[in-house]
């Protein structure tokens, strides 16, 4: 049964694809959730809209500027809404003891202190932030340790690996897990001639087969990247080794990952390539709720395919089990490269191509070092963005 109170949930990216697929589940169960805040980077008028329709007791934009600009749009409709701005204000809704949940959704390495404050303030987080994760892994399953902080994938891949997982989960092993298997659509480009990949442009980049998302997640997507950096994360979440998670190419986007025992079961968590799905899951987990996906129909689908990812094709595969298998700095250089490189190709500074180049020269240009605390991981964060930026400019 529904809890007769509330709960709070604060959206950290409320304006992205994962906000918006949030604020359309939480408005789905009115008696369930309240919103207690909305954040945005630079989508001032979409948020201005959010905050009518839920009313948050907060708002928070990047700049002092956009603060303002919020207000004024704001002015006049009677919303309870204070707006801050900064990333005091964003770490200040993720840990505010109103709040239940939180959904840490906001791109990149940005996400990563609001994300730490949700987790050291012992709140139910939704991890859909893979950065966090991939930059400090270390420092992040540390605070994990220390506090009373619940952690949810909300990647459709990590979710359903934990869905296929016993609970509670204490290790693969006494699970009796053999393998993880990470599956993938191989984005808009699986089936191109790779002599071909050169000319790529960002709008056939950001054109993904099957999934509605931002420009970098879409970029990741078609490199693979994105694959590469929830290996990393499927490794952090459910303290597997390497070599115990297999990457599997599935165009359909409809078996979102899969779990093999050594029974010789492999349970699959499949469904429509919606992230409502898996938002739902989190939210009400361990219960069920109505998410507003239509159920999967496995006779219209007809079929399902499933191949080894091509090494040629993907390289950033291989960077990212490379960064991995290094260990210490090394994730958080390949995931601070990655997006120096991703914004260069968005911005038409680099071609397609030399997305996974610059990764790779950064890489093999830095020593990993252990990463003591998250001074350690911003040095190592803002160094290999330096580097990036030379190496950008040496081609």
């Amino acid at each position: 049964m529904p809890s007769p109170i509330p709960q709070s949930v604060s959206i950290l990216g409320s304006t992205g694809s994962i906000g918006v697929s949030t604020l359309d589940v939480l408005a789905r169960h009115p008696q369930r959730y309240t919103v207690f805040a909305l954040t945005a980077r630079e989508r001032i008028a979409e948020l201005g809209q959010q905050c009518r329709r839920f009313a948050p007791r907060y708002a928070v934009v990047a700049s002092e500027q956009g603060a303002q600009q919020l207000r004024d749009l704001i002015k006049g409709e009677d919303l309870p809404t204070e707006v801050l701005w900064g990333l005091e204000g964003l770490c200040q809704v993720a840990a505010a003891p109103e709040v239940d949940v939180v959904m840490a959704a906001i791109v990149g390495a940005a996400g990563l202190h609001p994300t730490l404050a949700a987790v050291e303030a012992g709140k139910k987080v939704l991890l859909a932030n893979k950065e966090s994760l991939v930059m400090a892994g270390p420092v992040f399953t540390r605070a994990l340790a220390a506090s009373d902080a619940q952690l949810l994938p909300i990647d459709s891949e990590h979710n359903a690996i934990f869905q296929c997982l016993p609970q509670p989960y204490s290790s693969l092993e006494e699970a009796g897990v053999e393998k993880i298997l990470l599956t993938g659509s191989g984005g808009p480009f699986r089936a191109r001639p790779v002599g071909e990949l050169h000319r790529v442009t960002p709008d056939e980049a950001c054109a993904h087969p099957n999934w509605s998302m931002g420009r970098k997640i879409s970029v990741d997507s078609a490199t693979m990247m994105n694959k590469g950096l929830e290996f990393i994360e499927a490794c952090l979440l459910f303290d597997a080794r390497p070599e115990q998670i297999d990457v599997v190419v599935h165009p359909q986007s409809i078996v979102h990952s899969m779990v093999q025992y050594r029974d010789g079961s492999l349970l699959a968590q499949m469904g429509n390539p919606d992230m409502r799905t898996p938002i739902a899951h989190a939210l009400a987990f361990p219960e069920r709720i109505d998410s507003g996906v239509a159920a999967l129909d496995l006779i219209a689908q007809g079929r399902l395919d499933f191949e080894a990812p091509d090494p040629q094709r993907f390289p950033c595969l291989r960077l990212a089990r490379e960064a991995m298998d290094a260990g210490g700095s090394a994730p958080t250089v390949l995931n601070a490269a990655n997006e120096i490189a991703v914004d260069a190709f968005l911005h038409g500074r680099l071609s397609f191509t030399s997305i996974p180049a610059v990764i790779e020269r950064v890489l093999e240009s830095v020593d990993a070092v252990e990463l003591t605390g998250l001074d350690a991981v911003e040095t190592a964060d803002r160094n290999a963005r330096e580097l990036a930026q030379k190496v950008l400019g040496a081609l």
